[in-house]
């Protein structure tokens, strides 16, 4: 991309160079053969930080940086910005009413975890070696043509071929949860319904599975007690979210800006 084609950032007077603006080019995506539609993304996002980091040091607030992962901590930048933000955006917390009248809208929405009944044949390997990987989906494809051309072998299937323990009764797993296999395993389950086996074998970190879902329960809709302080909080952050919307757009408003596009909405 070159950066030359494209127009001077300029913030409150303050000329932001080119190179700032493509580094950042990489955060955004855009069409194939139009970079210019990432790159002003890419100025609109410089332009809203720099508009923060004028405003933050306006104000003189003094950056401290915290840990945010371990062994990662804030920028110095991004210290200062979060400390502006939190200085200068507040939100209400909702009230007890709105809270309420939030669950009461749609209560099936809030809902305890659902539980599976699965079962499964697992054509072991080790997904880092690809030529098992290769030897392992073929055998996997093979007994899945088996299951498709007689669902109710199954069992006898798993039994013969299956290597996870439960074979010994007929590959069932019994009843899962959220969070209770790996992900990719989970992923796989969703959308599944009674009496299902997954269309095609699915890989995890243990090797490829062939997978029956055998019954689906629904959570029940949980109360309104269980479920209030989770349903504040998003209300809480959603507020905040509007009010840092505002605020920066404000910042906009009063701005004199090149380069960008920006709304004040």
């Amino acid at each position: 991309m070159n950066a030359s084609l494209f127009p001077d950032l300029i913030v409150n007077g303050e000329t932001v160079p080119h190179a700032v603006v493509a580094a950042e080019v990489q955060n955004h995506t855009a069409p194939k053969g139009k970079p210019g539609i990432a790159w002003r993304k890419a100025a609109n996002a410089v332009a809203v930080r720099l508009l923060l980091l004028q405003e933050a040091r306006r104000r003189g607030i003094a950056p401290e940086p915290v840990q945010v992962a371990p062994g990662r901590f804030e920028t110095e930048e991004e210290a200062l910005i979060r400390g502006l933000l939190e200085t200068a955006v507040e939100a209400e917390p909702p009230t007890e009413e709105q809270v309420y009248a939030e669950w009461a809208r749609a209560p099936e929405r809030f809902r305890a975890p659902p539980l599976w009944e699965v079962s499964h044949i697992l054509v072991a390997c080790d997904p880092r070696d690809e030529a098992e990987t290769e030897a392992a989906r073929l055998r996997v494809e093979d007994i899945a043509r088996q299951v498709q051309k007689d669902p109710a072998r199954f069992p006898r299937l798993a039994a013969d071929f299956s290597d996870c323990g439960s074979k010994s009764s007929g590959g069932a797993l019994g009843q899962l949860g959220p969070s209770d296999t790996v992900p990719e395993f989970e992923a796989a389950l969703q959308g599944l319904e009674g009496g299902a086996i997954k269309a095609e074998p699915v890989l995890t970190r243990h090797g490829w599975h062939i997978i029956r879902m055998d019954a689906v329960g629904e959570g029940a809709v949980l109360p309104f007690t269980a479920v209030r302080g989770k349903i504040a909080l998003a209300m809480e952050k959603a507020a905040w979210a509007r009010a840092a919307r505002s605020f920066v757009g404000r910042l906009v408003s009063a701005a004199e800006i090149a380069g960008a596009e920006l709304s004040a909405d």
